[in-house]
């Protein structure tokens, strides 16, 4: 009996089926132009993407990283040649899967990773890399890898993913480097301004206390009375020359002598009568004395 032909697959339909499948890639496991559509604070982003055909060959790759920044995050980008954001968008696709789990998973908490700019062998020296840096409060920064490129592109948070696929960070600013899409200097990323006070950015700051001995307060007590005339005082009646010897001045040992008021310092014509005083009662004084 013979053999059924139909049952054997003969070689060369075998390898021509290999070939096809091998020649043709699957169709692609993602589609990084619907995956940022969802989020309009990226549109900026993605729309760069879309216009220099970046987003091609991003959807060729089997496993890719993309680092997304934010419409106003952009301004580094902005005004530049489709061409040079072609090359700087490049440096924002890592060939390679990161999500937040292998990121703080890295050996020495640092790494070099491959980008899309490297792909296109137009990069020279590291131009074409970017170095992953954990910092020691376990921020994930990067930054290009050519010299005099600095670290400044800090990790946000994950937009999206198809793990082992393709994972879409958000970074905080635009990965630049030296002599990469025009790029001759990249300035510092300082920190944020600070926000104006209540009183706006134009407020007056108070004055400088001064440094002047302080005013004297007005007191609140009214002014002495100015003194009276000398007839008020109980000095002003004191005896003429000719007063007779029995004055009711006692002796001195007999009892106390009242304690005299007590007088402001004032004007010259109270002390002439204080004066006037004991130029009179001196004789009776000494009449006394010598009575004792």
């Amino acid at each position: 009996m013979a053999p059924n032909k139909s049952s054997f697959t003969p070689p060369l339909l075998l390898f021509l089926s290999s070939f096809l499948l091998l020649s043709f890639p699957s169709q692609a496991a993602f589609n990084i132009t619907r995956l940022l559509g969802r989020f309009p604070e990226f549109s900026t982003f993605n729309s760069y993407l879309t216009q220099t055909n970046v987003s091609i060959g991003i959807n060729r790759r089997q496993t890719i990283t993309v680092l997304a920044v934010t419409n106003g995050a952009m301004s580094p980008v902005a005004g530049k040649s489709l061409d040079d954001i072609k090359n700087i968008l490049r440096l924002h696709v890592i060939l390679d899967y990161y999500d937040l789990a292998k990121l703080h998973k890295l050996a020495n908490k640092t790494a070099l990773v491959t980008t899309l700019f490297q792909a296109t062998g137009q990069a020279t020296e590291h131009q074409g890399f970017l170095n992953v840096t954990e910092s020691s409060n376990g921020d994930i920064i990067f930054g290009s890898a050519a010299a005099r490129s600095p670290l400044r592109s800090r990790l946000l948070k994950p937009i999206a993913s198809q793990p082992f696929n393709i994972s879409v960070l958000q970074i905080s600013t635009p990965v630049l480097a030296i002599g990469v899409g025009g790029v001759v200097t990249i300035p510092p990323s300082g920190p944020p301004a600070a926000a104006p006070g209540p009183g706006g950015p134009e407020a007056t700051p108070p004055p400088a206390p001064s440094t002047g001995p302080p005013a004297m307060a007005p007191s609140a007590e009214p002014p002495a009375p100015a003194p009276g005339p000398a007839a008020d005082s109980p000095v002003a009646d004191a005896p003429a020359d000719n007063a007779p010897a029995s004055s009711p001045l006692g002796p001195v040992a007999d009892g106390p002598i009242e304690d005299t008021p007590r007088v402001e310092p004032a004007s010259g014509t109270t002390k002439i009568a204080i004066g006037t005083y004991f130029a009179a009662v001196s004789p009776f004084m000494s009449i006394l004395l010598g009575i004792i």
